[in-house]
């Protein structure tokens, strides 16, 4: 049913939010204070037009936007966009009733991100369309351009899609390219191909994939991990260690999203006698934090940390770095493991970590606790553990690693 509707607020997911005869509806690519008419089923409105439109309304910069589903809030101006993304987490540590100086948000430029995840689609024609998914549809939009990848990846988009072309063996495959942009060029693991008999592609097929990655000149190939071709290790920088990222592996996305909150940690961490990282990864904080004091570094993910420890023989003057893999979620490093550690950084996926935060509860001597997260509310209830079990939070940073989207990344400073 196509309406007019007064859209008040903008929503978590990036959806304007307006009240219609049924209740809330949700309206994309609309601001507070706008009206807009809109075609409404089921409490979601499809835009049809705006009738006013926010002064807070801007140009998107890139022609996709609208149709691709890689952005959320291209639409809106910088000052209004980083103030609603500080607000989201406001909003979370007031559901449970928490309040703490949250910094303004900070902000990261267009094409920064270097880690992207490309869907490729073959369509009936034998072509390839590789791209990110449609906004509400598993239609691929085949990119031509992007405003937030990294030049190099937006430069590489035809010779990746080439890359897909040979990926289709199976009719069920739906492949995705994990592309990284490293210091050595791009790193490619590729997921999403179905497993025939004896392996996930035929050793012709395997043999195309190759070739259009030497075209390419890839640093890496891989496929679920398996390593296909590497002309060069892809390495980044962490610290002062150089360290070559395991296939897939974790990397936060925007390398100034990384340089903000590698210095907001540092700066919780000052003065510290031992720090422990934990959800280390292959080692973002980790060899930063071991300038200032030995470091202790647990993550699950065995790869992750035989690259942590691999980059340990690249770099000189740290105080040292014991690292080990441990499902920190089935078994969190208790007061006992702890011992000696005063400073603790965690950095846990999306789920939060509730029983490691219990663990540092019980943990006494830990005078500081730098909490890093992509989830607010997560975030939010590991917080009010914290300062449950005595801990005062001091200082949120909202970090805008994530650009247009509707997620926000934090780091808070909690002091016992």
């Amino acid at each position: 049913m196509r309406t007019r509707l007064n859209i008040e607020r903008v929503a978590g997911q990036g959806d304007g939010v307006a009240r219609g005869a049924g209740g809330a509806v949700f309206v994309s690519l609309t601001l507070p204070g706008e009206v807009v008419e809109a075609d409404v089923e089921d409490g979601r409105g499809d835009l049809v037009g705006v009738i006013a439109a926010s002064p807070d309304r801007a140009t998107p910069p890139c022609p996709h936007f609208g149709d691709c589903g890689g952005c959320a809030l291209q639409h809106w101006t910088d000052g209004a966009y980083l103030d609603w993304k500080r607000e989201q987490v406001i909003h979370a540590l007031g559901r449970e009733g928490l309040e703490a100086e949250v910094a303004r948000t900070a902000a990261t430029p267009p094409h920064a991100r270097r880690r992207v995840a490309l869907h490729a689609r073959r369509r009936a024609d034998g072509t390839v369309a590789l791209g990110f998914k449609a906004r509400k549809s598993w239609r691929v939009v085949d990119l031509r351009t992007c405003v937030i990848a990294d030049p190099r990846i937006v430069a590489a988009l035809p010779a990746l899609a080439h890359l897909a072309a040979a990926l289709f063996e199976h009719p069920k495959s739906a492949p995705s390219l994990h592309v990284t942009a490293t210091e050595a060029g791009l790193d490619v693991d590729v997921t999403g191909v179905e497993r025939r008999t004896g392996g996930g592609l035929s050793g012709d097929a395997r043999a195309r994939a190759i070739a259009a990655a030497q075209a390419a000149d890839l640093a890496r190939l891989s496929l679920a991990g398996e390593v296909l071709v590497m002309r060069r290790p892809p390495v980044v920088t962490f610290g002062r260690a150089r360290v070559v990222l395991p296939p897939g592996g974790f990397l936060q996305a925007s390398p100034q999203a990384e340089a903000i909150m590698v210095a907001e940690v540092a700066g919780a961490a000052r003065g510290a006698r031992r720090i422990a990282d934990l959800f280390c990864g292959a080692g973002t904080f980790t060899f930063p934090l071991a300038e200032i004091a030995p470091v202790l570094a647990a993550d699950a993910g065995g790869d992750a940390v035989a690259a942590l420890n691999a980059g340990r023989r690249t770099a000189s003057g740290l105080k040292g770095i014991e690292a080990q893999t441990r499902d920190l979620f089935r078994r969190p490093l208790s007061p006992f493991d702890l011992k000696g550690v005063d400073v603790a950084v965690i950095d846990p996926p999306r789920a939060g970590a509730i029983e490691q935060i219990r663990q540092l509860v019980d943990a006494r001597k830990i005078e500081r606790v730098a909490y890093v997260s992509c989830n607010p509310a997560t975030f939010a209830r590991d917080a009010a553990a914290l300062v449950a079990g005595g801990y005062r939070l001091e200082r949120v940073l909202p970090v805008d690693q994530f650009l247009w989207s509707a997620h926000v990344e934090l780091v808070a400073t909690f002091r016992r």
